[in-house]
């Protein structure tokens, strides 16, 4: 079996640093220098526009936003959201590494007692409402990824336990009528980032066929 190296940054990593590596990484990895890996993280507060952002959909109130080169549209990460990274090589099927994403992190938030599911016409994973009693369905987490030359970049996001309040200014759009959530609001008891990644880890590596190790991020060099 071949395996998938896990390497795990920390918390409160800036954007731009966690993005610079990405690059570097996809470009070893198209090399045939290294072999699959996903950086797992938690970003200090930053929001970022995918390629299909609508201008409308910014933050109307100017608060930064960094552009970046994946798919998908504006959303918030930070500090109690599990972050995942994976450089690997999957050939070109986008749509079909989306979907292994999605059901990642369905089985993630399952091994938690929560029952998410996907929304026909939306991106990412939710919490089905109920619309009977006026419960809107609630998304847990977002997906945004690039292939390049056959391996990935950017990743996923799955709301632990952070402050949902900084979704306030970007819930436009499309997902108006949408909310938003966490595992830890769903299930009613904290659940962290380093109780997550070891579900994550594991089931990223099952989907993908292979088993998880460790790999520190000094080693990259």
């Amino acid at each position: 079996m071949k395996g998938l190296a896990i390497v795990r940054m920390g918390v409160d990593v800036p954007y731009e640093q966690a993005w610079n590596l990405q690059r570097v990484l996809h470009g070893r990895r198209v090399a045939g220098d290294i072999s699959d890996l996903c950086l797992m993280l938690e970003h200090a507060p930053v929001y970022t526009a995918g390629k299909r952002t609508l201008p409308h959909e910014r933050p109307a109130d100017d608060t930064p936003v960094i552009d970046v080169d994946r798919g998908g549209k504006v959303t918030w990460h930070g500090p109690g959201q599990l972050v995942g990274y994976p450089i690997i090589r999957v050939g070109d099927d986008v749509v079909g590494y989306l979907r292994l994403l999605e059901e990642v992190l369905i089985q993630v938030c399952a091994d938690f007692g929560l029952a998410a599911r996907r929304v026909e016409g939306r991106g990412g994973i939710w919490a089905p409402g109920d619309p009977g009693h006026g419960l809107p369905d609630r998304r847990l987490g977002t997906i945004g990824v690039r292939i390049a030359r056959g391996v990935t970049m950017h990743g996923f996001a799955l709301n632990c336990v952070n402050d949902l309040s900084w979704y306030n200014r970007i819930m436009l759009g499309a997902d108006a009528d949408a909310g938003v959530t966490s595992l830890s609001a769903e299930t009613g008891r904290r659940i962290t980032v380093d109780e997550v990644i070891p579900f994550a880890e594991k089931r990223l590596a099952e989907a993908l066929g292979v088993e998880p190790y460790d790999l520190y991020e000094e080693d990259l060099s």
